[in-house]
């Protein structure tokens, strides 16, 4: 049966040490601010979190590291602030991972090393205003033109596509049609500047404030040949795969925010007074965290558990089918305990709940997406029920 390792324990406490010293003092300005630190990017390089599953050749950890222990990074920073936990988690899962599966050995070397340190970020550009789940409903298109693609659409909501340091986005585009009439999606690789690629202005989001996340528009935007990505028409089972493991690393990120939201609450409870005493007294409080309690280590035990199937994946012990069922199965629940473990937590805090100058409140704020990016709640259930052997 998975279990952490000494060393992920271990690992762990690397993490939370730089959350605490590095991201908690300065978060609520950057929050209040809407402001993306990129000098911050570098010291997660330094401290190996980009490159935990890239092999040594491009600056990874190699076999020292595993998509568990991304998992642990990712919870941790989480747990000290969303926007910088899915900075890692885009930052590895949507902009390194698809280069590190499907790029030719020249595309590696030439983007990875930069990504690995934290010297760059990338992006992935999926998701389109009239095409979010519905991914066959793509309208960027991208035309063949001698030795360039010529790549016309837009794309929407996209994580760290405007930094200062962003750049690649590997961008999803019809190039055909298939037999079936289906539209025929391959990946392209647009780097950060190039003529007629535009970065539409910051979103004004509900939460998330800290992470970088825009609307691109491609218009008539040309890109070598060779920066396809992986075969021409395979964009939809690349991005498939992609979105597999990126379930997993969201249900470590709304792990981090539940085990915050109990911690926050439970301290709360343990000192704030009412009637001459803690709050914690009263079960209509203490009944709700120990809800809360059992919540973040079942959302915990999940996720892990699909870390660790992936990890036996990559090992050749486990099937793919086994992964995709487990990440679902932990992206539903540990998606869905966190937006409650928001909700429980600001109730706990009550008025003071609702004030800015509590994290709880952006717990609150920052939670809602995660039922909703890497593929919605309603999304998982599908899956899971498809993986349960039910009629698609």
């Amino acid at each position: 049966m998975f279990e952490l390792s000494q060393d992920h324990e271990d690992f762990r406490m690397v993490v939370r040490d730089f959350a605490e010293k590095e991201v908690a003092p300065n978060i609520a300005k950057w929050d209040a601010a809407a402001y993306f630190p990129t000098d911050l990017v570098p010291k997660m390089g330094d401290l190996g979190l980009f490159g935990l599953v890239v092999p040594e050749e491009y600056g990874g950890a190699g076999d020292a590291g595993d998509f568990t222990s991304l998992c642990v990074a990712i919870e941790e920073l989480g747990r000290v602030d969303q926007s910088i936990g899915i900075t890692l988690s885009a930052g590895v899962g949507l902009g390194i991972n698809p280069i590190l599966t499907y790029g030719t050995e020249e595309q590696k070397q030439r983007f990875l090393p930069d990504l690995v340190s934290g010297r760059a970020l990338a992006g992935f550009g999926l998701t389109e205003p009239e095409a979010g789940s519905d991914a066959g409903a793509t309208r960027t298109k991208a035309v063949r033109d001698g030795d360039e693609w010529v790549v016309n659409g837009a794309k929407a909501f996209i994580t760290n596509s405007g930094t200062d340091i962003t750049s690649v986005v590997t961008v999803t585009a019809r190039t055909g049609t298939n037999e079936d009439g289906s539209a025929q999606l391959s990946a392209i690789m647009v780097p950060a500047g190039t003529p007629g690629f535009v970065v539409e202005p910051a979103y004004h989001k509900l939460g998330w404030h800290v992470s970088d996340t825009h609307g691109l528009t491609f218009e008539d935007c040309r890109v070598p040949a060779d920066h396809l990505l992986g075969a021409e028409g395979e964009g939809f089972k690349q991005f498939l795969k992609t979105l597999d493991d990126g379930r997993i690393a969201i249900s470590a990120l709304a792990v981090g925010c539940a085990q915050a939201c109990l911690e926050l609450a439970t301290d709360y409870a343990r000192t704030r007074t009412a009637f001459g005493r803690p709050i914690g007294v009263n079960q209509g409080v203490s009944f709700q965290l120990a809800d809360l309690a059992v919540m973040v280590e079942g959302a915990r035990l999940l996720t892990y558990k699909a870390a660790w199937l992936k990890d036996e994946l990559h090992a050749g012990k486990r099937s793919v089918k086994e992964v995709k069922h487990a990440a679902a199965i932990a992206k539903l629940y540990s998606t869905e305990a966190a937006v409650t473990a928001t909700r429980i937590a600001t109730q706990v805090f009550g008025g003071n709940g609702f004030m800015e100058e509590y994290p709880v409140a952006r717990f609150y704020r920052d939670a809602k997406i995660l039922e909703i990016g890497e593929g919605t709640s309603e999304v998982q259930r599908m899956l899971i029920a498809r993986g349960l052997g039910l009629p698609a």
